[in-house]
């Protein structure tokens, strides 16, 4: 990645100050490997991650790598063979209530509004009385991604992009400390995609949020990530943690500049060196 900081220069832009490089540690991955017993299949090896206060990380691999497996168990819905994970100085063992995921898709529940969808989380852990006390706030998080006129709309009236950010509400109606995204917009075409990612972002950087990303989009990763985990399979195990140095707020334009195109395809060289192997 010394090539980048050196053939490329950024466009002279006046960069958001962030406090991600300097702030605390909110993720902790100590030498985490997971083997399968049925098959003794090694699905990660040794792999180690810090992850700071409002810092949004990505990874990115090709299918077998073992992504999906970091994320599980990060989640706390898996357990490693090896190492541990902690979040906020607490082992992850199990799922956590300042633990956000968003998936694929949606997973609304069609015979609830909109406003009950996002409640849900609440109303598991705490009852309905807590949901009910937690209205206002769904309802602030639903205006905040344009949904506030939808709040008793049924997820079957709703457009893809529409359930998606009803989902990002869902997640983040707990307040959590940490955000895990399983390629959340991998089903929407491509210009709702962007717009959402944009979305995204925004987000993100007016809440502080901590953020974890999995997908195979190499632009989507670049436009949204402070850093970016290359993995490469058999066993699953990081190859490279680039450092992305685009100033905030990030726009669609910045996929067209020079530096963009040199990070996409230094990543996109990784990741051929390893199919061709």
């Amino acid at each position: 990645m010394e090539r980048l900081k050196t053939m490329m220069s950024l466009p002279e832009q006046t960069p958001v100050e962030q406090s991600a490089p300097q702030a605390r540690t909110v993720y902790k991955i100590e030498r985490l490997s997971k083997t399968y017993a049925r098959n003794n299949l090694v699905a990660l090896q040794d792999v180690n991650l810090d992850i700071r206060h409002g810092e949004f990380v990505s990874v990115i691999g090709s299918s077998g790598c073992g992504k999906s497996t970091l994320l599980k168990i990060m989640a706390g819905l898996m357990p490693p063979t090896t190492g541990r994970v902690v979040l906020e100085g607490k082992p992850v063992v199990g799922p956590r209530p300042d633990i956000g995921m968003m998936f694929q898709q949606a997973t609304l529940l069609p015979w609830k509004t909109t406003l009950e969808n996002v409640l849900m989380p609440i109303e598991i852990r705490e009852g309905r009385a807590a949901a009910r006390r937690s209205r206002d706030k769904a309802m602030d998080l639903l205006q905040l991604v344009g949904l506030g006129d939808f709040s008793n709309v049924y997820p079957g009236e709703l457009s893809g992009g529409m359930a998606q950010r009803a989902s990002i509400c869902r997640m983040l109606v707990s307040d959590p400390a940490m955000l895990l995204l399983d390629e959340p917009f991998s089903a929407l075409d491509e210009l709702t995609r962007d717009f959402m990612n944009m979305e995204l972002q925004r987000i993100c950087l007016e809440r502080g949020a901590t953020a974890f990303l999995v997908t195979h989009s190499l632009a989507e990763a670049v436009i949204l990530s402070d850093r970016i985990l290359v993995m490469k399979a058999r066993p699953g195990h990081v190859v490279e943690d680039i450092t992305i140095d685009l100033p905030r707020p990030r726009s669609l334009d910045m996929i067209n500049t020079p530096y963009f195109g040199e990070i996409v395809s230094h990543i996109r060289d990784l990741l051929g060196k390893e199919a061709h192997q």
